[in-house]
């Protein structure tokens, strides 16, 4: 979709998110969950009484499903707190992107931990090859590019098309190793096909990035009673899947009712998310952080059917 609604002057190449004590306070606490990763991955491994090869492979699958998650909340506190182009429209690395990391900016974070999934990634498709395996390698990569994309959508410079594939690719991968790891054996393709509650809200998902990627960065996308802009059409259609997504779990309560829950919350939060992004666009805050969070949950509700 072409992007008809931004400033028609070129964004500069670099834009310094906000630090703030929530930010550094956030990213610890996701910093605590891949050092949880990587404690819970040795646990596995040297507690499993399978062979030694086995066990490891055991040991990094449950590592690769705490990355992911910990991946995808990283990249919510770079759209919550305006770092989106911190690092300019540069991909994969730049020169420092090591002490940008350690200085406590997410985006050079979610880099140098994206490249922590892929290497995982790599490593378990050589140690056990197989179909989940390198399904899991392949969406990797794509996300990866993807992630290139999304640079030159907050840049203006990309349909807003391509931020929604990237956040859907990242669920994918995180309900990939999920599997693996809770229901060995069960492809991932088939598994969507017969899922019902994950086709509303992967469909939500990727029209949450698809509304981040038409307001643009730093762009409102503007209270409205009668949608006028791409980027409010786009919220209506994001919304409507967000009911639909309520609605299927709520019809299917009985088989998932912590998702069903998750999800009657998860409405208020989206309230707040709008407002947030009209109040402060180049920076909502906490808010986007857990907007995600609750879809992740929800996705783990879902996949795992969790009861209370």
């Amino acid at each position: 979709m072409k992007r008809t609604d931004l400033p028609t002057a070129e964004l500069p190449h670099a834009v310094e998110g906000e630090m703030t004590l929530t930010v550094r306070v956030i990213g610890a606490g996701i910093a605590g969950m891949v050092l949880l990763a990587i404690l819970a991955g040795l646990w596995r491994g040297f507690t499993s009484p399978l062979p030694l090869k086995e066990a490891v492979v055991a040991g990094l699958v449950l590592a690769e499903v705490i990355f992911s998650v910990a991946l995808i909340l990283l990249g919510s506190i770079v759209e919550g707190f305006g770092y989106g182009l911190s690092l300019g429209t540069h991909w994969p690395y730049t020169k420092n992107i090591v002490v940008l990391m350690l200085r406590g900016d997410p985006e050079a974070a979610h880099r140098v931990l994206a490249t922590a999934v892929g290497l995982t990634a790599l490593v378990l498709a050589i140690l056990h090859p197989d179909f989940m395996t390198f399904m899991g390698l392949g969406l990797i990569v794509l996300t990866a590019l993807f992630g290139m994309g999304t640079l030159y959508v907050l840049a203006g410079r990309a349909p807003a098309f391509v931020h929604g594939t990237h956040g859907l690719l990242a669920y994918l991968v995180f309900i990939n190793y999920l599997l693996v790891e809770n229901l060995p054996g069960v492809h991932l393709g088939l598994y969507l096909a017969g899922s019902i509650p994950l086709h509303p809200l992967l469909f939500a998902i990727f029209m949450g990035g698809m509304v981040t990627g038409q307001r643009g960065f730093g762009t409102p996308i503007e209270p409205f009673l009668q949608p006028k802009r791409a980027a409010q059409w786009i919220f209506i259609v994001h919304g409507i899947a967000a009911l639909v997504t309520f609605a299927t779990l709520g019809w299917l309560c009985a088989a998932y009712p912590v998702a069903f829950g998750l999800g009657l919350l998860q409405a208020g939060v989206g309230f707040f998310v709008f407002h947030a992004v009209n109040l402060k666009p180049k920076s909502p805050g906490v808010m986007i952080a857990f907007h995600q969070l609750m879809a992740v949950l929800i996705t783990c509700a879902v996949v795992l059917q969790w009861r209370w």
